[in-house]
């Protein structure tokens, strides 16, 4: 039998059980199946998992994770803490080559999905730190958890100082980054009225979870009710490209035939430097949601050119080994 956190985990979300020291993007799930918060889950043995969720989204999921437990820990045998302290993402193909200088734990071995703790050589503690290989931009990377804040300080700012190969930026940056990688953003590409089907993130239901003896997640009924019946799904989440001024969160799509029917919203888009044009990621009504297929997006009172295209906008390049 499951142990009360997994039993936790594995209602609140939709995806396999994690092996010790696995990582992966989930969804935290409401009741209707609509998406309480985009999360990286990481498990760190039998009964003892670590969370990253989103900094905005932090109360709400605080209150969610002990309305979920109490569900299972009626004698209050798990212990929920909250992280405090610097996560820090360091993004990029020479990630490994910069966070290497720092520590002696190997880091060649360690691929996309995976952490583990390392040490932190220069900062004045013999504290381990967890690391995962992953992040937000499609990119190689690690994500390090450091709650001792000013190590925290010290050593971003000890990243700094290889300055020809390490730069701070900051979240319009790695906006542009998810956008090409075609990445969900909460609050845009998901809420908590749009499922992870409605979002094209049916991965996120993993085949295990779709029997009705597995099917155990919150929205379970809605969720496994539009995998086995598509048609039953009126509109998905899509990439547009574009030219000229770029569609934003909450710009109207129209159809190119017909020009005051409106058949879908942006929920993000930018200028894509990696790509040289305009990417958006979309709800768009079905058939219009079909690759190629030419729209009309309003911007600044305009009707603009504009087309649904395949996602990712740009290769991603995760480090998964040989």
């Amino acid at each position: 039998m499951l142990k009360t956190a997994s039993r936790t985990i594995s209602r609140a979300y939709s995806t396999d059980q994690l092996k010790p020291f696995q990582s992966h993007l989930s969804v935290l799930l409401n009741k209707a199946g609509g998406v309480v918060d985009d999360t990286i889950v990481t498990k760190h043995g039998d009964d003892s998992y670590y969370i990253v969720t989103n900094a905005g989204c932090r109360d709400k999921d605080t209150a969610f994770f002990k309305e979920e437990l109490a569900k299972f820990d009626q004698d209050k045998q798990i212990v929920h803490e909250n992280f405090e302290g610097t996560l820090l993402a360091i993004q990029g193909p020479k990630a490994q080559e910069v966070v290497a200088k720092f520590t002696n734990t190997p880091l060649a071995d360690l691929y996309f999905g995976n952490s583990r703790f390392i040490d932190l050589q220069g900062f004045g503690t013999d504290a381990k730190f967890h690391i995962a290989r992953g992040g937000y931009t499609g990119e190689d990377g690690f994500e390090i958890s450091i709650p001792d804040s000013k190590v925290g300080v010290d050593f971003f700012n000890a990243l700094l100082e290889y300055d020809e190969i390490v730069k701070p930026i900051g979240l319009a940056a790695r906006d542009s980054l998810r956008l090409e990688a075609g990445m969900c953003l909460y609050g845009h590409e998901l809420n908590e009225d749009v499922t992870p089907i409605e979002a094209s993130l049916n991965w996120l239901v993993s085949k295990s979870r779709r029997s009705p003896e597995s099917a155990t997640f919150n929205g379970a009924d809605k969720i496994i009710s539009q995998i086995n019946n598509p048609k039953s799904v009126s509109f998905k989440r899509v990439g547009l490209v574009s030219k000229g001024p770029s569609p934003r969160h909450g710009n109207k799509i129209f159809s190119a035939e017909e020009p005051f029917k409106q058949i879908g919203t942006v929920c993000s888009g930018s200028p894509s430097p990696s790509c040289g044009r305009n990417v958006a990621q979309v709800f768009l009504d079905k058939p219009y949601n079909k690759t190629g297929t030419k729209v009309k997006v309003e911007i600044r009172g305009k009707l603009r050119d504009a087309e649904v295209a395949k996602m990712p906008f740009y290769p991603t390049s995760y480090y998964k080994g040989a």
